[in-house]
């Protein structure tokens, strides 16, 4: 692997509504332009590098963008303000519908991994005319999990209560070594499949040094459990779901995959549900690559 993407891709920062966004941006071909337009979001602690091996094989039939979310990799990081409605969802899809008109997309597919999924859940409520298709990997939406929370829950996703903490507290203790804490996590939630690529995780170590993206991810879990919920009950409350098509793809060992019956807990939540589990854990993108890529590829088009 490199790092950056290679080629066809190629790299702008973007002015997405005042944010500034980074993303990498490839089709093949002379009629690469062409293409159906196809977001790729990523999750925590990563980057759009997770991409890394399903961005190319894509590229051969859409025009694919694979961006940082705010906070992240080389994306702007606003400071986290006290109520972290600086990066609740409904703010971070925002920036994603910005910048894809930038690019000159008014509609367009989105793809989101972790957090990036529930952005992507986000933006399909919040901008339907602009989301034609949306897959999701190995999350449920954010209301059911904390529903449903246990002592399960409690123990195999910790760093949701433990991130969403006060008083800076993961700030200071993940900033005493960024670098053990993304391989301790990333290591803890990787069962057989592709290895990570070392200089994936290198990107991920680098963009998580920085003190400010420390502080915005921690204010992202934290609008997970505040302000996020808020706007999800009110959806609830108002009978709103997804109703673009939906792809469900889950790690069969990660804990999505060992705990819900995935797609029952989407129906809820969607009009027109598919998906499957694949032979991975948590980090499809990179362990389940190929299978990742066919299933994109077939779901969008």
């Amino acid at each position: 692997m490199s790092v950056p993407l290679p080629s066809p891709f190629e790299y702008r920062t973007v002015d997405a509504g005042g944010v500034r966004i980074h993303c990498a941006i490839g089709n093949e071909g002379a009629s690469g332009g062409d293409r159906p337009p196809l977001l790729l979001l990523h999750g925590y602690p990563q980057t759009h590098v997770i991409w890394h091996h399903v961005a190319p094989v894509l590229a051969r039939r859409f025009t694919v963008v694979a961006a940082d979310l705010r906070g992240y990799g080389d994306s702007a990081k606003p400071a986290p303000g006290p109520d972290d409605a600086e990066y609740a969802k409904r703010v971070m899809a925002g920036d994603q519908v910005e910048l894809m008109r930038a690019l000159g997309f008014e509609r367009f597919a989105v793809a989101g991994h972790d957090r990036g999924g529930r952005v992507a859940h986000r933006m399909a409520l919040d901008h339907p005319d602009a989301v034609s298709r949306l897959a999701v990997l190995d999350i449920v939406p954010t209301r059911h999990t904390f529903a449903h929370a246990d002592a399960a829950f409690g123990l195999g996703y910790y760093h949701w209560f433990f991130l969403a903490a006060g008083n800076g507290i993961p700030e200071r203790l993940i900033g005493g070594d960024p670098e053990f804490w993304i391989r301790a996590r990333m290591g803890a939630r990787h069962a057989g499949g592709t290895a990570f690529d070392p200089a994936a995780e290198d990107e991920y170590v680098r963009c998580f040094a920085d003190p400010a993206a420390i502080a915005a991810s921690c204010s992202d879990y934290r609008a997970a459990a505040s302000i996020d919920l808020v706007h999800d009950d009110a959806d609830a409350a108002a009978g709103r779901r997804i109703t673009c098509p939906l792809l469900v793809l889950w790690g069969e060992r990660s804990f999505v995959g060992r705990s819900y019956d995935v797609l029952d807990v989407w129906r809820g939540y969607a009009t027109d549900v598919r998906g499957r589990a694949l032979a991975s854990d948590h980090y499809l993108p990179e362990e389940a690559p190929a299978d990742v890529a066919r299933e994109l590829a077939e779901f969008f088009g």
